[in-house]
């Protein structure tokens, strides 16, 4: 009986909160909700020292307010929303430490496909960004599985970011604007007859400015090209640096650093980055607005075969 009461009991508080969450996020939706929010998963294991935890039991904590944070952006209406999960540098951290978290993501990542019509429910697509080769086997085909298994979804796009950097983004999306040139360069040039016409070829094209690397050219090779880019981004700890994550998409960006340690963020964190947002929105899109210069004005360098080819090898 006294079970039941209980049971009874967390419903109604359930319910009860589920309609204050509506209630609040209807009141900040009459200003404008953030497109894309982005998130450091910054403290588990400081969180795991502070409460005298294993390092593993951390990041379980910081698992648990992740799946709270997505359920409040769905809610709230976000429509797409970046972790930073893993980065390339983490590898360097002690090998228990990596093979944890490497764990944990397969773990839960097994639970996802197990559950996938309650994903199919809430209308979440999942996508995975960064060199994933770097990862092991298991967890690549398990990534995969869970891309495939939720591709039809559309309310809200979730990009986690594995094994990812900003700085390697940019050098591939660098590298492919080079061999790409150098690509539409040489197949110019197998059409050319004479070395007259080799000569004209190469002047046209450098009078069109198609031998010539633009803003577009690189942005088209970037991993994050499939998002717009963020609005938020949040970071706990307290730490006011982005460590290599989305240099290239921050420009215009409200940064969020509150103090709580990852495993202890919550709800008002999230609604007070929002009014942050929101009180910098008109200013943002007036900055974003002075950004959108002619390709011109851009540094646009020409693209040499001894470049490129150097960039091959390599």
């Amino acid at each position: 009986m006294e079970t039941q009461i209980g049971c009874g009991a967390n419903q109604l508080f359930k319910r009860v909160g589920t309609f204050l969450r509506k209630c609040l996020f209807r009141v900040l939706s009459v200003g404008e909700i953030p497109n894309h929010i982005a998130f450091i998963l910054d403290g588990n294991r400081r969180y795991a020292r502070k409460h005298n935890l294993a390092v593993e039991a951390g990041y379980r904590a910081g698992f648990v307010s992740l799946l709270s944070i997505l359920k409040y952006c769905s809610e709230m209406g976000v429509k797409h929303v970046t972790i930073f999960a893993f980065s390339v540098d983490n590898f360097k951290r002690r090998p228990h430490e990596v093979q944890c978290v490497m764990d944990l993501m397969l773990e839960k990542m097994e639970v996802l496909l197990k559950e996938e019509n309650v994903v199919k429910q809430y209308g979440v697509r999942i996508c995975f960004i960064g060199s994933l080769k770097l990862l092991s086997e298991p967890i690549r085909i398990a990534a995969e599985k869970v891309t495939k298994a939720t591709a039809k979804n559309t309310r809200t796009v979730i990009f986690i970011c594995m094994a990812y950097s900003s700085g390697n983004e940019i050098t591939h999306a660098v590298q492919h604007s080079c061999i790409d040139k150098l690509e539409n360069h040489s197949q110019a040039r197998k059409h050319a007859k004479t070395h007259d016409d080799v000569n004209e070829c190469v002047e046209e094209h450098e009078k069109e400015g198609t031998t010539m690397v633009k803003l577009e050219d690189v942005e088209k090779h970037m991993c994050m090209r499939v998002a717009p880019d963020p609005d938020i981004i949040i970071r706990t700890s307290g730490e006011n640096r982005l460590s290599n994550f989305l240099l290239w998409q921050t420009d215009s960006c409200v940064l969020y650093a509150p103090a709580a340690l990852w495993p202890e963020i919550g709800l008002w964190h999230l609604v007070w980055a929002v009014i942050n947002f929101q009180r910098y929105h008109s200013y943002l899109e007036k900055k974003r607005k002075q950004l959108i210069l002619p390709q011109e004005q851009f540094f646009t360098p020409t693209i040499s075969s001894d470049c490129c080819k150097q960039t091959l090898k390599r």
